[in-house]
């Protein structure tokens, strides 16, 4: 093979402007700290880098989720504290008016008093969260309690106004309790069905019905019912068990979702790592390729001078 001038010329072009490629690339991944910038640098890791990042937004969208999740159960947990409090006031009232020592008066100022405590189980129960009842089912915008009143303004009983769930189990409302979902396929319902704290155990107006409890509670003070009033202390407790039963099931959805923000936090630092390690460069050894083919890009020139001096004059 015969090596001319031009031929000779033509590879170092070539050579010179291959060094001046990876000069702009590997200044590029140093001043963007990424190995790739678009996606014909590397095809495949581009499209393992955009998958990471789409799982990682997914990522915190679910965590935004738990986190909201945790502050409502949170809030609910607080009001049922509030709910117990009552009850347990209301319990300790019955129970010194059920003493025959306590004459009419006595029994008067008590059912006042059992008055405000039902006021205040209503209350708890109707706490909203960001504008949103907890305890409403579906419905979070409507309140979902009411304090039911006849035309002189005797309280008759309360009222639940919130979404019952079809326990016939023919549509799609099985359930009143929202879901929310806080993983890939993993859902989890927190107890938003207010009336489980109505206590219906058969049907509406069974002394099982806390509606029903109040009222009772609330003529027997009025009529000075001794024997009924020591009845009704077995029917507080079981109003009370009621309410503490459900509030342990906020306790463990609680406990649940804690658990789940620890795997959605170690799981995001993992993506993160792997993002990490198809994205950012290794800025010590990035530096040393970059001068190494500076060097060499410099030694390209310097060569080049030597191949391309030759002029017309070298012939005369």
């Amino acid at each position: 093979m015969r090596v001319t001038d031009s031929l000779m010329s033509q590879s170092f072009l070539r050579n010179l402007n291959a060094s001046t490629n990876n000069m702009m690339k590997y200044q590029k991944q140093l001043a963007t700290l990424k190995e790739v910038s678009k996606p014909s640098d590397d095809p495949l890791r581009v499209s393992k880098i955009l998958d990471l990042n789409n799982t990682i937004v997914q990522t915190d969208q679910y965590k935004t989720t738990i986190n909201d999740s945790i502050q409502w159960t949170n809030v609910q947990d607080s009001a049922l504290s509030s709910a117990t409090k009552s009850l347990q006031r209301i319990k300790t009232l019955i129970q010194a008016s059920a003493n025959d020592t306590l004459n009419h008066s006595d029994r008067q100022a008590q059912k006042i008093e059992v008055e405000a405590e039902i006021s205040g189980f209503v209350d708890a129960l109707n706490t909203n969260f960001g504008g949103r009842y907890i305890f409403g089912g579906i419905n979070t915008t409507e309140v979902p309690f009411e304090v039911d009143k006849d035309a002189a303004g005797e309280i008759t009983g309360i009222i639940y106004n919130g979404t019952v769930p079809d326990v016939s189990g023919t549509a799609s409302n099985i359930s009143s309790n929202l879901t929310r979902e806080i993983a890939p396929g993993v859902s989890i319902e927190l107890n938003t069905d207010g009336n489980v704290f109505m206590n219906e155990k058969g049907t509406t107006g069974s002394p099982d019905n806390i509606s029903t409890f109040f009222t009772d509670v609330l003529q027997a003070l009025e009529s000075d019912d001794t024997e009924k009033l020591s009845g009704l202390l077995g029917r507080a407790d079981q109003q009370l068990d009621n309410v503490v039963a459900n509030r342990s099931k906020v306790g463990s959805i609680f406990n649940r979702l804690e658990a789940t923000l620890e795997r959605n936090a170690s799981e995001q630092l993992n993506l993160k790592t792997m993002l990490s390690e198809n994205q950012d460069i290794d800025l010590a050894e990035k530096y040393m390729e970059f001068t190494m083919e500076n060097t060499a890009y410099q030694a390209s020139l310097s060569m080049g001078t030597k191949i391309l001096q030759t002029n017309i004059l070298d012939y005369l």
